[in-house]
């Protein structure tokens, strides 16, 4: 099925896209993300075209991402998609995000769409022909299937992160925010809950340290609108030797109704040596202490 997947996305990472860490920021992978998911409804239509003309559209409700090779600043990059499958009322598409100088698959990403009204947001089953048109370009994924893990049972372990208001600039195509600012709120939030146990700005600068994500589990209950009050509170869910798990959750600070998750996997980095390691001893125990209790 090596020709039904579309050339979704291409460019090249900018000097202002790179994190502290020297990678290509993860919340701008994520408007890779989107523009390649738009690109590749376009020829099921199901683009914004679509969207503008009947007031439908497939908006995104979940993410799963794997990071296996990192981009830099100056990197040139393009994004191959296709479907993974096809359902009543969405779709769920993959995308494989190369190096293009060297051809290095760097991400791969299952995004899950969902066919709405874009006026109620309700569920609206995909016609026959658009199903026709999404099994045309259906793919092979041999990704594996990621692990599903217990979330935190209640706010104990949660540390205040990110409080803010969505601007009209962040939105997308169909007028919702747009899923890079999902993750840079994450990201903000997650800064909070790192420095609670010692892994602060200053000590990834002296260190040469920081977080090197590689692996995202992102799920949107409730699409982000302009004026939206929006906080994000996180925990640690896993501490290992070099490995880091925290687990994000954003909810609407007028409503207090959840808005999305993120479950977010990482090592402790060496910015020089490009390499995991451990964690210094004092930093892992107060990290360890801090540790969300489970639901199981």
């Amino acid at each position: 099925m090596t020709d039904s997947w579309i050339d979704s996305c291409r460019g090249s990472v900018a000097a202002w896209e790179v994190d502290h860490v020297g990678h290509f920021t993860v919340a701008y992978y994520h408007q890779r993300i989107e523009d390649a998911g738009f690109a590749a409804l376009e020829p099921l239509g199901l683009g914004p075209d679509y969207s503008r003309s009947l007031r439908r559209g497939c908006i995104t409700t979940a993410c799963d991402v794997r990071y296996v090779h990192e981009l830099r600043g100056g990197d040139i990059f393009h994004v191959q998609s296709g479907v993974i499958a096809v359902e009543e009322a969405g779709l769920v598409l993959g995308h494989r995000l190369f190096e293009s100088a060297a051809g290095t698959l760097c991400t791969t990403v299952e995004q899950r769409v969902a066919h709405v009204d874009l006026a109620t947001d309700e569920p609206v089953a995909l016609s026959e022909a658009q199903r026709r048109a999404a099994e045309a370009h259906r793919v092979d994924w041999e990704e594996p299937r990621p692990e599903r893990r217990p979330k935190p049972s209640g706010e104990a372990g949660l540390v205040d992160g990110s409080l803010d208001t969505v601007k009209p600039s962040e939105m997308s195509a169909l007028g919702r925010g747009a899923l890079s600012h999902y993750i840079h709120r994450f990201s903000a939030s997650g800064g909070h809950v790192m420095a609670a146990f010692g892994m602060t700005p200053a000590y990834m600068r002296d260190e040469q340290r920081g977080l090197s994500t590689f692996e995202f589990q992102l799920a949107i209950t409730s699409p982000l609108r302009t004026g939206d009050v929006v906080r994000v509170r996180s925990a640690l869910v896993h501490v290992g030797k070099s490995s880091l798990r925290l687990f994000h959750r954003m909810t609407n600070a007028r409503t207090g109704g959840e808005v999305a998750t993120l479950e977010q996997s990482g090592v402790h980095f060496d910015r020089e040596a490009r390499r995991s390691v451990p964690l210094p001893d004092a930093l892992r125990s107060k990290a360890v202490a801090m540790l969300a209790p489970i639901a199981r």
